[in-house]
Parts: structure tokens; C-alpha cells; sequence
């Protein structure tokens, strides 16, 4: 049977879950611990469909996820790539997950800031929702922006336990990024009690060196 993964698309707004990579044989899907790039995981870039392309060639079905409003624009990108046959577009939102994604039983999620919009309780069902849509031994990883990065500077819920933190950031921080709305920053230990809450075996977390979080779970 078909073996699937989604992974992440794009850098803002909040919300996307990204991409979906469906491998029809098992043993092709990938085994790094914890990449330092995912696919589509390009600064500042919308609609991007390049990474994905090395999955397509050890055998992989891919769909991306994003927002509806930027179908065209993917679907454009994906015909450029000669891959309609293998990428598809699906509409889909973290906080709006669809009934049922396309293709169950996933591999491998890749989710990329999505969780930093939404209060820590929201987060913890979204993510007991992927969980759920990956198969037994299936992997989670979740980028999210740090309370320790740039972005924490003078943030108002800084001090504030995660389970009630969520506030706008800063004023210059907001300028600088064009983030409008509240955001839940999460630290390292933040991120590992999120992933344990959620119901999920951590196998690893980690802080980047501009000060956001990454961490790789499984479901048991």
C-alpha cells in the first residue's frame, strides 16, 4: 500500500499544514532525524514546488496543502514542473483541517509555524489530530517560533505560563515581520510538554540558532 508524509509549504500567514507525500513503497520514506531544511521551506517564497521533486523521484505522491486562494498560483507552479502526474493541491489550514485529508495513514508530518497563531489548548488538539492521521510509528515534526528568538524581544507574554501565553508581539517586532495578530512563542521544554500533552512519543527537540524550535515525535 501507499505510504504517505505531509510536510511543510510556506512561511506565513499562520495556519498551513503543507505538503502531503504519499510513498508507495515503505522503505523509501525518509529516515533523518531532524532535517534543517524541509521541503518548501524557502524564506519569503509563496507557492514554492521545488524540494518536493526529489521526493517524486525515490517514489513518492505528493500533495500540497495550503489555502484555497493560492490554488492557481500552485497549480501553475506544479504544470512549470512537469509533475502533474505526482503533486497534487489540496485546500487545508491547520486551525481548518479537512474532514478527512487525502490519503490516511501517513508516514511522515512535517507542520512549519502553523501552531504559533492559536492558544496552547488549540494547539495541543491540532496536533492530536496529525498524530491521529499518521500511521502506527509515523513521524511528527514541528517547526514553531521560539520564545528565546528574535521575536521574544519585549514580548508582552514572555513571563507567562504557555498553557495562557498569547499576546501581539512587540511593536517593532511586528513591523519588522508583518505579524498582526497574537502568537503563542514557544521554548524548547515548551514545545517537548506540547508534544507529550498531544499524546505523542518525543524523540527529539531542538533550538536553532536564530532561537526557534524544532522537535520529531512519534506516534505510538
Amino acid at each position: 500500500p501507499e505510504r504517505h508524509a505531509a510536510l511543510p509549504y510556506h512561511r506565513l500567514p499562520w495556519g498551513h499544514v503543507g505538503v502531503v507525500v504519499q510513498f508507495r513503497d515503505h522503505d523509501l520514506v525518509p529516515r533523518t532525524p531532524l532535517p534543517a531544511q524541509c521541503p518548501g521551506e524557502v524564506e519569503g517564497q509563496r507557492g514554492h514546488v521545488g524540494a518536493e521533486g526529489d521526493l517524486v523521484r525515490v517514489g513518492a505522491q505528493v500533495t500540497l496543502c495550503d489555502q484555497d486562494s493560492l490554488r492557481q498560483d500552485i497549480e501553475g507552479r506544479i504544470l512549470a514542473t512537469g509533475l502533474r502526474e505526482e503533486v497534487r493541491f489540496v485546500s487545508g489550514a491547520v486551525a481548518e483541517l479537512p474532514e478527512q485529508i487525502p490519503g490516511s495513514s501517513f508516514d511522515l508530518i512535517f507542520l512549519r509555524r502553523g501552531l504559533c497563531g492559536m492558544r496552547y489548548e488549540e494547539a495541543r488538539q491540532v496536533v492530536r489530530r496529525l498524530l491521529l492521521e499518521l500511521r502506527i510509528g509515523g513521524k511528527l515534526y514541528v517547526s514553531i517560533l521560539g520564545l528565546h528568538s528574535e521575536l521574544g524581544d519585549r514580548y508582552p507574554s514572555a513571563d507567562v505560563r504557555i498553557e495562557d501565553r498569547y499576546s501581539q508581539l512587540a511593536p517593532e517586532m511586528m513591523r519588522k515581520y508583518g505579524i498582526q495578530g497574537p502568537v503563542c512563542l514557544y521554548s524548547e521544554r515548551n514545545l517537548f510538554l506540547l508534544l507529550l500533552d498531544a499524546g505523542a512519543s518525543v524523540l527529539r527537540t531542538m533550538t536553532t540558532t536564530y532561537g526557534n524550535v524544532k522537535g520529531v515525535a512519534v506516534r505510538v
